[in-house]
């Protein structure tokens, strides 16, 4: 099985800013707090993105309404922040779902509120139930 790696480079960007960012504040802020200065990093790392897109959400190929994205970065990657003391599957499977409604192939997902940072990439055609773990 071939590992698809067409997202890698613009993928490990983002992470490398989140790092950064996490380096600086640690844990304990809110959400938006690490919108903000991760919109910063990847501002001064020169990345071209959007925040707080307004996005339409499909089914079955048809639009039924919109939400935000935390980040859009290159019209292709959505990147989903949380600062929670710990993510899961169902987080895991949020993420999935909103590549599936967003019709994007790649996503990350980025958690700042543990004592490392933590994050995972997701390609569209992962399945929906992650085991924990």
């Amino acid at each position: 099985m071939l590992l698809d790696t067409r997202y890698n480079t613009l993928t490990g960007a983002v992470i490398s800013c989140a790092m950064q960012v996490h380096r600086t504040l640690g844990n304990g802020f809110q959400e938006v707090i690490y919108q903000r200065y991760l919109a910063l990093e990847m501002e001064r790392e020169g990345l071209v993105f959007a925040r707080e897109v307004e996005m339409p959400l499909y089914y079955r190929d048809t639009e039924v309404g919109s939400r935000r994205v935390d980040f859009l970065v290159d019209d292709t990657v959505l990147v989903e922040l949380k600062a929670l003391t710990e993510i899961g599957a169902v987080h895991f499977a949020q993420t999935i779902n909103y590549l599936e409604a967003y019709k994007l192939e790649v996503g990350l997902l980025i958690n700042f509120g543990e004592t490392s940072l933590r994050f995972k990439r997701f390609l569209k055609n992962q399945p929906r139930i992650i085991p924990s773990g």
